[in-house]
């Protein structure tokens, strides 16, 4: 391939954006920050999304589909999160166009064809969910409900990037009602777990799980549950939140159930939600300066065999020999590429497969069938072994597992190297300018010392985590009393 790669140790940004051309995963639209998910990039969130959607119907979860268009007045109904997301707002006024009769051929907004009002395309869906959700509940027997929607949301960034943030993106949002403060607790906590397994598992992506700060959380929230993943550059990632929203939409939009006693009583609820996002993540996470790595778990081509031939009759005893293997290995739930393209020869081949992070390939000649092997190469490690063809298939599936597991070890010790404790805020100013990466620090819980440290050091609290960092102490800015350390990085 005669495309080349930035050094990701040289400039990271133009080495992501090299990443995603290379792979052919998407490119830029002409409409104002959107992006083109390419097929190769949308078979890899579709595996994503095919996971997730399984693991949302195991906690009992439903898929339904709700409006794109948002009445203004709903939106404005809960004011902390119309306020929240205000300033990215896309607004509908105008329901036609018309010709230009001062410029034939050209298309002007009908001024006689205003909207009475005003509609919000949905940044989410809270409001016309819940206004929804005042129609279907009436007792403690319509409760829980429990909806999930795969949908596109536009929220009009100003600076853009591919995945990262667009002003159109893909991503599921579930939204829950329950009768009481405990049980949608439970449902919140369950999601940000479901979404940990996730990232961990699949995506081979360690992730901390916490909840955020006052100041990052959801608007609308009591609280947000999240989950965090350091890049390869050291910056922090939110790879997914789950919300609990108390009974503030229930509030907004008066919706209540009787109690088994006939008291009427507001709903409790949550939303949770991962987006594209988790494309960036994913490449971010595991490539090389040769071009995209994935894991397994999510590959489009877990196998990409390559001929090495100069007549037909080699490719078809190729074929033939290679057919048992790899309808073992199809059967198995793997896919299995054959390429035999002839316009492409197999150093190109090799290359692409490799820019495109096919966790196998295999390639194989004559001189391999004379003497019953194939050459296996891995992408994670870069490493090539000869194998015999007779016990091929297995090799391949263990060596697909060993892969999954490599590179989630990889990640894992990436980031624990990259986590440190500091105590105090010069030491932390110095460290994250040097350094980078995730830092244990104290801090006294207030508003006003947050937003101190953001503004001079441009790191955020990623979160209060869970399992890291439970000693009491003193903040490195106030030396005010901090129950635990939190989670300060710089983020994307």
């Amino acid at each position: 391939m005669a495309q080349k790669i930035s050094k990701r140790s040289e400039d990271y940004s133009q080495w992501y954006n090299d990443i995603i051309k290379i792979a052919d995963l998407a490119e830029h639209s002409d409409v104002r920050g959107c992006m083109v998910i390419k097929p190769y990039g949308f078979a890899i969130w579709e595996k994503m999304k095919d996971i997730l959607d399984k693991k949302f119907k195991e906690t009992g979860h439903s898929n339904a589909y709700f409006p794109l268009f948002i009445p203004k007045s709903l939106f404005e109904a809960e004011e902390k999160n119309a306020e929240g997301f205000a300033k990215e707002c896309a607004v509908v006024t105008h329901y036609r166009l018309k010709s230009d009769p001062n410029n034939k051929g050209k298309l002007i907004v009908d001024p006689e064809a205003k909207l009475t009002e005003e509609l919000v395309v949905r940044p989410t869906s809270e409001a016309i969910i819940w206004n929804t959700y005042k129609k279907w509940v009436q007792s403690y027997r319509d409760l829980p409900i429990l909806i999930n929607q795969w949908a596109n949301v536009v929220r009009w960034e100003m600076r853009t990037r591919l995945f990262l943030r667009t002003s159109e993106f893909l991503w599921q949002e579930g939204h829950t009602a329950h009768a009481t403060k405990p049980e949608a607790i439970a449902e919140a906590e369950q999601m940000n777990n479901v979404y940990a397994d996730f990232a961990e598992k699949y995506m081979a992506m360690p992730v901390i799980r916490g909840v955020k700060s006052e100041s990052e959380r959801f608007a609308g929230a009591d609280e947000t549950y999240c989950i965090e993943a350091m890049m390869q550059d050291g910056k922090a990632l939110q790879a997914g939140t789950s919300h609990f929203l108390g009974q503030n939409f229930a509030k907004a939009f008066d919706v209540k159930y009787a109690t088994k006693d006939g008291k009427e009583e507001y709903v409790w609820a949550t939303s949770w939600g991962v987006s594209t996002r988790l494309m960036g993540a994913l490449i971010m996470t595991h490539s090389d300066d040769l071009g995209l790595v994935l894991p397994p778990a999510l590959a489009p081509i877990h196998v990409a065999i390559v001929p090495i031939y100069k007549t037909e009759e080699q490719l078809t005893q190729i074929k033939t020999k290679i057919k048992d293997f790899s309808n073992t290995l199809k059967q198995a739930g793997f896919t299995v590429k054959f390429d035999d393209d002839d316009q492409k020869r197999p150093g190109w081949k090799f290359a692409e497969y490799e820019a495109k992070g096919v966790p196998v390939r295999i390639a194989i000649g004559p001189r391999d069938l004379e003497n019953n092997q194939a050459e296996v190469a891995r992408r994670d490690t870069q490493e090539k072994q000869t194998i015999a063809l007779d016990g091929i298939a297995d090799y391949i599936k263990k060596l697909l597992d060993d892969i999954q597991s490599n590179l989630y070890q990889k990640a894992l010790k990436f980031r624990d190297n990259n986590i440190q404790k500091v105590e105090t805020y010069d030491e932390f100013k110095e460290k994250l300018k040097k350094d980078g990466g995730f830092f244990l620090a104290h801090w006294d819980g207030t508003a006003e010392t947050e937003e101190l440290i953001q503004q001079e050091t441009k790191a955020t609290i990623r979160c209060l985590p869970f399992n890291l960092g439970q000693e009491a102490g003193k903040c490195m800015v106030t030396g005010k009393p901090s129950k635990q350390r939190v989670i300060f990085a710089k983020a994307y």
